[in-house]
């Protein structure tokens, strides 16, 4: 990775990477910047058409200003985050102003402001950076300049795309502080935006505004719907890497795994959605294991939860465990077959009118079954759902919404979510599993070490619902048999 200059002396070699980015390096001759300023072709792109997303935001953005008239909304998209000295992480739009926008640039705002007429609703501003500049030396001195990270779009090309009057964003917080009248903001995004506006919100009326755009995506339109379908057929073909690449992953470690899909996320989408679960024998057994780091070994279960995000941040969240040679022993298949029981009644319960939370308790009332069966826990099963105590092996909630989050609209409130309803356009996990820690004495040592979680995207529809992730073989003869075809080629 380069530096911005490179040094001609050892002196320049001290001067402060910050402050070479800021365009104060001294070892830039007034010839050479003048040069610079000069002898660039246009290259202002003209006739662009409108994203896909643009009619879908600006519905979007009617019902927010219906939702709250008169006051002025602030929603940025956030910033370079730091990694490790003068390196970032890579950008990641904040999800309701991607929802809004349709647009995926750092530094940006999109603000909707009460019309100054007094008629009703906002009128719609998207502040963002305009092209570097050439003839102060920005574009190359400066390391946000284009030279460095890359052409960015000028303000009249972002309007014709995202069909937003757009403004130079450098001009927001001066507005800001001049603005007069009830104003909200998306917090935890951008600390310069919310410094400008201190002293004008409060954290209640901007919860309140948080919510609001949470529930707001409870209910997906066609255009995420198909966003959706699309994350989950990438993610289908991810988990086909993985499977004819597992004698690597033997020889190496879950990082094999996790670099194979990965690379289809890459190709396919913008990113993997979350942090890839890639665990192996025991490490199946912990819910969240991202490290990845751990040894493949045939005869053991691959827990594998993986989801592709598409290039409009839709992400997929899938889960399969997998016989790492093929074929399940004895026990594995009784407990998978166990866990796809209870997702079939699980998935039965997804339909427009159900309780949310019919589709976890369907789910758990069969793995309930199943334990005590086993005599793993004491029955009755009545007994043992009332007092929970399956959840030691069940552990986790059998699903949650799916979106531009992967668990999305967090921050709805309980009686429009967890308490809530399902309706046509939902689109949620239906994630039953069962996990025997490595060093849980209550059962048998055979059981030890065994992790098994089935994971299907799940769309409401008006009759019922659909599997969007059905190209995913979920029956254990069915994975075996998939995975044989894909070994074979």
């Amino acid at each position: 990775m380069t530096d911005e200059l490179t040094p001609e002396t050892p002196e320049e070699e001290e001067q402060p990477i910050k402050q070479r980015k800021n365009g104060l390096y001294p070892g830039v001759s007034d010839e050479l910047a003048e040069n610079m300023k000069s002898g660039w072709a246009d290259t202002e792109l003209r006739g662009l058409a409108p994203v896909e997303q643009a009619p879908h935001a600006a519905r979007r953005r009617a019902a927010l200003s219906a939702r709250f008239p008169g006051e002025r909304l602030v929603i940025p998209a956030g910033v370079l985050k730091t990694r490790s000295n003068d390196t970032e992480y890579p950008f990641r739009a904040a999800t309701e102003y991607v929802y809004l926008t349709g647009d995926q640039t750092d530094g940006s705002v999109l603000v909707l402001e009460p019309r100054a007429d007094g008629a009703e609703g906002h009128d719609a501003t998207l502040y963002r950076l305009p092209r570097s500049d050439r003839e102060n030396g920005e574009f190359w001195l400066n390391g946000m300049g284009e030279l460095w990270v890359g052409r960015r779009h000028s303000l009249d090309e972002a309007a014709a795309l995202l069909g937003l009057a757009c403004q130079d964003v450098r001009e927001l917080p001066g507005k800001l502080k001049e603005a007069t009248g009830p104003v909200r903001v998306v917090r935890g995004h951008d600390s310069a935006i919310e410094e400008a506006l201190h002293d004008k919100v409060t954290g209640e009326r901007d919860e309140e505004l948080r919510v609001y755009l949470s529930e707001a995506r409870l209910v997906k339109d066609d255009f995420e719907i198909g966003e959706l379908q699309k994350a989950v057929d990438s993610t289908v073909r991810g988990f086909e890497d993985v499977v004819k690449v597992l004698d690597k992953a033997e020889a190496t470690s879950e990082r094999y795994i996790e670099g194979t899909f990965f690379l289809r996320a890459r190709v396919e989408g913008n990113d993997v959605g979350y942090g890839s679960i890639c665990a192996a024998g025991p490490h199946a057994t912990t819910l969240h294991w991202v490290r990845n780091d751990g040894a493949v070994r045939s005869g053991e279960l691959l827990l594998l939860d993986a989801g592709v995000e598409t290039t409009t941040l839709y992400t997929a969240d899938v889960t399969r465990t997998l016989p790492i040679n093929g074929r399940y022993t004895d026990l594995q298949r009784k407990i998978y077959d166990a866990v796809y029981e209870a997702q079939e009644a699980g998935i039965a319960a997804v339909k427009p009118g159900a309780a949310y939370r019919d589709f976890h308790d369907a789910a758990q009332r069969v793995l309930t079954e199943k334990l005590v069966e086993w005599g793993l826990v004491e029955g009755p099963v009545e007994r043992v759902l009332e007092l929970g105590l399956q959840r030691r092996w069940t552990l986790h909630g059998t699903g949650h919404m799916l979106g531009l989050d992967v668990h999305d609209c967090a921050a709805a409130r309980t009686e429009t979510y967890v308490n809530g309803t399902l309706e046509p356009g939902m689109v949620l996990t239906v994630e039953p599993g069962l996990y025997f820690q490595a060093d849980d004495l209550t059962v048998p040592e055979e059981y030890r070490g065994i992790g098994v979680r089935i994971e299907d995207d799940i769309l409401v529809t008006e009759d019922g619902c659909r599997n969007l992730s059905a190209a995913l073989p979920r029956r254990s003869d069915e994975v075996e048999a998939w995975m044989a075809g894909l070994l074979a080629k």
